[in-house]
């Protein structure tokens, strides 16, 4: 009998054979489509694929992060290119180190996993400026994303470049390569309308453009509707099983699952339950999908897509039971089988028969990164002096610091009468722009604030995203938002006052329509009023520009730059400063795990580590409300649901790829904006500390055992085969101890777990005995496997906590500043 909310859907596929990559990958293939799948040397494919941005990790980490998405499951990886990053000049090109694409693109290829290259150009991604070249807005005539000349013509360009540098390099599916789709602009249909008419022709133009460049894969255009009939229009969002391509012709694709969610300065840490990313999922293959992309991969998966038999048996049919109820089960009657379903879950039975998986029972492995202390050293006096060896995180005191001097204080500055625009004038080349003039004040002025105890104050119609203010040399305020007022009282002094106004990007706008009108810095007005007489304009006045900071001109971060200035020892007991340069050296923490550098105690600002910028850091702090204290992943997911982090820092810690860190005196240098505490600063390996899970007897038996000879040949059945638990350390690691576990009815969650009133007494032993000192290990969920049943015609769950250590070392380390 069918539930209420339950949907029952059967898929039968006749004599689809699936397969493995074979070791003749490169050997030249076609790939085309109909309407049920891509095809790929004449085969039709169900892709899972991995979304890698290369830009967003160094050369030295792609092979890895490539690596663990093929062990997760991919058939594909997903990139962007970024226009931006490759052609940061107009004319000269960039393809080296993080851009070098050839690279990347040939790591996929050599791992056997295919490849989907969205050129774009545009790719929105969280990304400056949505992956433009700033350059681009200063092209006369020019009009982003729409039917005009000036942008078809370099966009035509740059895309053409990147098709025909593939086809050079031999990178094409038909060449012997991996690439076998391509995406021509991004998410255009969220801003067509906007453009009418002009949105219209345009979409058809970039179509044909990109189907005339020869590149002999198929193209995609995600988020549009009305993507021509030689384009395949595909879906991007948390949930697309039903989602239908605007032609019977073209496949079911989802470009994007978002899987994940960015954060925000000041914003609570998003979270999706991995359950309702697996219900997601498994929907829309139920519902015709045949290629899903996790955007974004660069965040190992905990759970895995599912290949379901890859021995080369036919399938003559599979079927997805589903249940979109979020509160109650469902009772399913089919091929004269009962089945019951989990609230908000999918079950697919590969045979027909038997259940592999139901999303509701993943029984995925949590693990919990630590940010280790131990046996680390570190160089608190500089290069080549003495190592200081402690196993406790305190403070250094061997940093180095100098001002940054408030306004004008080189000879690129110029004056000219009125305010200049933002962006017009740093080309991006810098956050910060200096906007400077000289207010004269009378004496009538002073005595009438002292008379009635007015304030003067300085008005702003609109600026964005940082303004701070300066009055003869002394911060008088800051404002931060996007396009708001400004509204801060100044303290004058009779006779000529210097007015410094500090304007600062936090990164360009990187969506939306109309994006080379949307700009920085101030718009409108900028007044002081409360004078005697009224009020001051100030919008015509004479104003000096000076783009950037000195400490950046003087790349004060490079390493052969930085003895060269005048720094000085920052004494222990200073207190913090704004505008203020601050350096050390440190040694890199031991072995290979990642390294974090935690900036908790500075306000604002950058931080660079051998003059490489590993990013803006900003302590700003989330809402200490909308967060929950427990996530059901039953039921839509948004971004505001499972938020964490209420009442923290939305970031403190910050990646610094080993790549770039020598084994000693690494140098460390920070701007800071607004004031913060330096020497607390201290830099961490960041490794996996605590591993747990849970998994119930009611699970279903390993996707492995499908593939298994004596399952295939029926000498072995499926309802013989236990549950399976796997636990694994990271890599180079070893589980060092159980620290729970529970073969019975263990209740609460990980680092909170707790025995039930059923436990089996073997529990721990078991666990032991299969697990310490392994990197990873395997346990049957069964009453055989633990030598009882400990409360007989009870659902039994098992429940393990475990600790990894460093197989070479005591544990991860911290080196201190």
């Amino acid at each position: 009998m069918l539930g209420s909310r339950a949907l029952l859907a059967c898929l039968v596929i006749a004599s689809v054979a699936y397969f493995a990559v074979s070791a003749e990958f490169f050997k030249p293939f076609n790939v085309s489509y109909d309407h049920r799948a891509l095809i790929i040397d004449g085969k039709r494919r169900m892709l899972i694929s991995a979304g890698i941005h290369y830009p967003r990790a160094t050369p030295e980490m792609w092979p890895d992060l490539i690596a663990k998405s093929k062990e997760g499951g991919a058939d594909m990886i997903q990139s962007y290119v970024f226009w931006n990053g490759h052609e940061p000049i107009r004319g000269q090109y960039n393809f080296e180190g993080r851009y070098d694409i050839v690279k990347f693109v040939k790591l996929v290829g050599s791992s056997g996993l295919y490849l989907h290259l969205r050129i774009g150009p545009y790719v929105c991604a969280e990304w400056n400026f949505g992956g433009f070249p700033v350059w681009l807005r200063d092209v006369p005539g020019i009009e982003f994303r729409t039917n005009n000349a000036p942008f078809k013509e370099e966009m035509h360009r740059f895309v053409k470049m990147i098709v025909d540098l593939m086809l050079d390099e031999m990178l094409f599916s038909w060449q012997g390569g991996p690439i076998i789709l391509l995406q021509i602009e991004n998410e255009y249909g969220n801003i067509e309308s906007s453009y009418g008419q002009r949105g219209k022709d345009y979409v058809k133009w970039a179509a044909s453009m990109a189907i005339g460049l020869g590149a002999g894969v198929p193209w995609v255009m995600c988020k549009q509707t009305d993507a021509p009939e030689n384009i395949i229009d595909a879906c991007n969002g948390f949930y697309c099983d039903g989602f239908k391509p605007n032609s019977y012709r073209k496949p079911v694709l989802w470009t994007e699952d978002w899987n994940g969610w960015f954060a925000s300065w000041g914003g609570r840490v998003p979270h999706r339950p991995v359950e309702d990313i697996a219900f997601a999922i498994a929907r829309f293959f139920e519902r015709g999908g045949s290629y899903q992309n996790y955007y974004m991969a660069h965040v190992y998966h905990q759970y895995e897509g599912l290949h379901l038999n890859q021995s080369g048996k036919e399938i003559r049919c599979s079927a997805f039971l589903a249940n979109i109820d979020e509160r109650k089960a469902a009772t399913v009657k089919f091929f004269g089988r009962v089945y019951t379903l989990p609230p908000w879950s999918v079950s697919i039975l590969p045979d027909c028969k038997n259940v592999a998986f139901n999303t509701a029972k993943v029984g995925a492995q949590t693990s919990i990164k630590s940010l280790g202390y131990g046996s680390l050293s570190s160089n608190i006096m500089g290069p080549g002096q003495p190592l200081h060896h402690d196993e406790v995180s305190f403070v250094s005191k061997a940093w180095k610091t100098i001002k940054e001097p408030i306004g004008a204080w080189g000879e690129r500055n110029f004056t000219v009468q009125g305010l200049l625009e933002h962006l017009n004038v740093t080309k991006d080349t810098s956050d910060y722009l200096w906007y400077i003039t000289r207010i004269n004040m009378s004496d009538d002025d002073i005595s009438y604030w002292e008379n009635t105890g007015i304030n003067p104050t300085l008005s702003i119609n609109s600026m964005r995203d940082v303004v701070r203010i300066f009055v003869n040399g002394q911060h008088a305020g800051s404002t931060v938002g996007h396009w708001v007022q400004v509204v801060h009282p100044l303290n004058l002094s009779q006779g000529y006052n210097e007015l410094a106004i500090l304007s600062q990007t936090v990164g360009l706008q990187n969506s939306g329509a109309f994006l080379e009108k949307d700009g920085a810095g101030f718009k409108g007005q900028i007044k002081l009023t409360g004078l005697k007489n009224g009020e001051m304009d100030l919008t015509n006045s004479f104003w000096t520009y000076q783009v950037g900071l000195k400490g950046e001109f003087m790349k004060l971060y490079a390493l052969e730059n930085t003895e060269q200035a005048d720094w000085i020892e920052l004494p222990p007991e200073s207190s913090s400063s704004m505008f203020t340069w601050y350096k050390t050296y440190f040694d890199v923490p031991d072995g290979v795990d990642p390294v974090a550098l935690d900036l908790g105690t500075m306000g604002k600002g950058q931080a660079w580590v051998n003059g490489h910028n590993i990013g803006r850091h900003w302590s700003l702090v989330a809402p200490k409300e909308g967060c929950q204290n427990t996530c059901d992943y039953r039921g839509t997911y948004n971004e505001r649901k499972c938020a964490t982090n209420c009442g923290k820092p939305t970031q403190n810690w910050y990646h610094v790829p080993r790549s770039w860190l020598r084994a000693s005196n690494n140098l460390l240098v920070i701007f800071e904006e607004t004031g913060g505490n330096p020497l607390e600063i201290v830099v961490k390996s960041h490794s996996t500390k605590t591993i747990c899970a849970q998994v119930s007897e009611s699970y279903y038996p390993p996707l492995s055992i499908w593939s298994h000879e004596d399952v295939i040949q029926g000498k072995i059945s499926l309802n013989d085969v236990a549950p399976e638990m796997k636990l694994r350390c990271d890599d180079g690691q070893t589980i060092s101890t159980i620290t729970f576990a529970s073969y019975g009815t263990p209740q609460g969650s990980c680092r909170q777990f707790s025995m039930g009133n059923c436990h089996a007494p073997s529990s721990m032993s078991v666990v032991s005995e299969a697990c310490q000192g392994k990197n990873s290990c395997s346990l049957n969920v069964s009453n055989a496997a633990f030598g009882v049943d400990p409360c007989h015609g009870i659902v039994k769950t098992l429940a393990v906590e475990a600790n990894c250590i460093s197989s070479t070392d005591s544990g991860p380390g911290v080196a201190q500043l």
